[in-house]
């Protein structure tokens, strides 16, 4: 082979190699670009899900029968169905229902009464305890289970929820407050606020 067939070989292999490499770095710069470009699929929250922020504040709220009172978180969302009155904000609520019980409730009564009627109306309801409490606004018992929310009407999806029931009683009426937020959510202190507020009136 003459040196003038070697010189154009070499020639055609180097630029032949020039232009892969050019097609590859310009394929890895196309890839970066893009990766960097595409939006986060995900929302950051401020608050975890189901948190209420701890610069809530809060209002009282009497019962139509002036029987109680207890503080509720301010601007929460108010429905009123026959005697039981929900405060909802976001994934949180607050359900009050005042009933005519003859007897205060105990452990025993409220796994008869109470559990039953919560496994047989909750969606996978899971019983958690029953146990009694003590609040300046007066003694009752507890139930805490957890169960899935109602569907999303849009999406359809439903939140596993954390469930607190307080059986307050005096004098023949029976008040059930039940505090209700996504598992794993923080309010303790806010729950609190709720339940330490509750006083009978008459």
């Amino acid at each position: 082979m003459s040196s003038n067939g070697t010189t154009e070989r070499i020639r055609a292999i180097s630029a032949a190699t020039i232009v892969a490499l050019g097609l590859t770095v310009g394929l890895s710069a196309c890839g970066a670009q893009a990766q960097s470009a595409a939006p986060s699929p995900h929302i950051t929250e401020v608050h975890p899900p189901g948190d209420i922020p701890d610069n809530q504040a809060y209002v009282m709220f009497t019962s139509s029968s002036g029987a109680f009172e207890l503080k509720v978180p301010e601007g929460w969302s108010k429905s009123t169905s026959g005697s039981s009155t929900t405060f909802t904000d976001k994934l949180n609520s607050i359900t009050i229902d005042q009933s005519s019980v003859a007897s205060p409730p105990t452990v025993a009564s409220a796994r008869t009464k109470q559990v039953s009627a919560l496994q047989a109306s909750k969606p996978k309801f899971q019983l958690t305890d029953v146990t009694t409490f003590k609040r300046s606004g007066g003694s009752g018992v507890l139930v805490t289970y957890l169960d899935d929310s109602a569907p999303n009407t849009v999406t359809g999806s439903v939140v596993r929820q954390e469930n607190q029931l307080f059986l307050f009683w005096k004098n023949g009426q029976q008040v059930a407050l039940t505090l209700a937020a996504p598992q794993g959510a923080d309010n303790v202190d806010p729950w609190n606020i709720v339940t330490k507020s509750f006083t009978w009136l008459k």
